[in-house]
């Protein structure tokens, strides 16, 4: 069997344009947690810098009420914890807000798509509540490209 790691870079890159072409987001990127690796990236966004420590905090299931308090650093931007409905099944969802910048703060949608996890910034001004349910609405698309990728195996 096909494991979701050996997608080609290429799909997933399919994915991130896909999401970008939107126009309600500013970066995206698609991350694994076995073992933790950025899968693909807006390469003219910030996301590209995501470390592997920061996946892991991210995704970890233990300890996420730590999250509420401390907040989480993605690519070196430091973000609030806003809901987290992750490892909630039929939402598998995370929504996150920058602080701290000099541009204003940006809403960031976390959603899970099979082991994987895209992670999307908004566009300036774009809420949290319209980039959860357009992440979510993308994280379909890209489950129906997996299943048609995993079947031409």
């Amino acid at each position: 069997m096909q494991c979701i790691g050996d997608i080609s870079e290429e799909v997933w890159q399919d994915c991130i344009t896909l999401f970008l072409q939107t126009g309600m987001c500013c970066d995206a990127a698609i991350v694994a947690n076995s073992p933790p690796w950025l899968l693909a990236s807006y390469p003219e966004g910030n996301l590209f810098q995501l470390t592997q420590e920061e996946i892991q905090i991210l995704l970890a299931r233990e300890g996420r009420e730590k999250l509420f308090l401390h907040g989480i650093t993605l690519a070196g931007t430091k973000c609030l914890l806003i809901r987290d409905n992750l490892y909630t099944e039929g939402n598998n969802t995370m929504d996150l807000r920058t602080k701290g910048q000099s541009r204003g703060s940006q809403a960031v949608t976390v959603v899970q798509i099979e082991s994987v996890y895209l992670i999307v910034v908004g566009q300036k001004g774009t809420e949290g509540g319209p980039l959860n349910l357009k992440a979510f609405e993308m994280a379909g698309y890209v489950r129906e490209a997996i299943h048609q990728h995993m079947a031409h195996f």
